[in-house]
């Protein structure tokens, strides 16, 4: 097996970027979801809510990001110590923001109909992972709860030969796509290695409408698919539909495209536990 593809998603929820290379840190993929759109009730805005995010681009700097809709753009900078703190919402979790890139919140307020914020999850703003599959010190980004989410070329093919209209891997919005694994293969990983990075893979990943939405303009062109054919395939768990596993960095480093793949240690699929 081999690492095929790699993708980042600067802004939570805005589309995102191929990589041939990149750094592997305790978050995840370096710069992976470290900004997020906010509300007025500093509630952080997805996909769910607000189809349009997807036809919105995102090419990250050195400096910040700039965002890009069909006909225009903007720049955002990262913010530095000045820039004004707020405490944000992500799910249940409480998290420290910075915000203050105005003319990038004029454009996103344009873009999606509504009043909303940038904001910038910054270097010593630790949110923590849920307990019930982490270690106390295990921290993540602005993603909805795990570093990374990893997905198989194999069970998207097992998914396709099912489906009327085939879908893409964009669907799924995977940070690292793994090719040359048997089908639904990941479901027995507990702890695998991608060149030298280890991650031990903590549960599962519940799929949301997302997954119906054409990824570049946030349509549901096929109604509920691809997650009735997945129901009817039976990927189906106590909390939801699932595709795709969620890991939690144990070793890091850097991960290049064509990285091989070992699995360290097998086991039954973790279940999700009571909700909390």
């Amino acid at each position: 097996m081999q690492l095929s593809s790699i993708h980042c998603f600067p802004v939570k929820g805005l589309g995102g970027c191929a990589m041939t290379e990149t750094p592997i840190e305790a978050r995840g993929i370096a710069g992976d979801r470290r900004w997020m759109i906010i509300d007025q009730r500093n509630r952080f805005v997805t996909r769910r809510e607000v189809p349009a995010m997807a036809s919105l681009n995102v090419t990250p700097s050195r400096t910040g990001l700039t965002i890009r809709s069909a006909t225009e753009s903007s720049h955002a900078i990262m913010p530095g110590d000045e820039a004004p703190l707020v405490d944000a919402r992500v799910w249940r979790d409480t998290v420290s923001v910075r915000v203050g890139n105005d003319a990038a919140d004029a454009f996103l307020s344009e873009a999606l109909g509504r009043p909303v914020r940038l904001a910038h999850q910054h270097d010593s703003s630790r949110r923590a992972i849920d307990p019930r599959y982490s270690r106390p010190d295990d921290h993540v980004s602005l993603a909805d709860g795990f570093p990374l989410l990893i997905t198989t070329m194999a069970s998207l093919d097992a998914l396709n030969d099912r489906l009327a209209v085939p879908v893409t891997m964009a669907r799924f919005r995977s940070n690292l796509v793994i090719a040359d694994a048997a089908p639904w293969q990941e479901d027995r990983w507990r702890r695998i290695r991608i060149g030298a990075v280890e991650m031990e893979i903590a549960r599962p990943c519940s799929r949301c409408i997302v997954v119906t939405q054409q990824p570049d303009t946030g349509e549901r062109l096929e109604g509920n698919e691809p997650l009735a054919t997945l129901r009817a395939m039976g990927r189906l768990a106590a909390d939801g539909i699932m595709f795709g596993q969620n890991a939690i960095i144990r070793r890091p480093g850097t991960l290049s495209i064509g990285d091989r793949v070992e699995v360290i240690e097998e086991g039954d699929s973790r279940p999700a536990p009571a909700s909390r």
